[in-house]
């Protein structure tokens, strides 16, 4: 593991020119896998019960 020291905006621009070397098939892969991850990312917000859903209808 190397440890680099650089500013937020060469990170950045780092990032986005290895997301651009992607192609657009991998780029949505990387999407996808993202995507499921973070849902497996741990939270504190616990589900009580109490949650309702809204339904908007358009009036025929």
């Amino acid at each position: 593991m190397e440890v680099q020291f650089r500013t937020k905006n060469e990170s950045n621009q780092e990032q986005e020119r290895n997301f651009l070397e992607l192609t657009p098939v991998e780029r949505i892969y990387r999407f996808l896998d993202l995507m499921q991850r973070i849902n497996r990312f741990p939270t504190k917000a616990k589900d009580d019960g109490n949650n309702f859903t809204i339904q908007i209808t358009t009036g025929k």
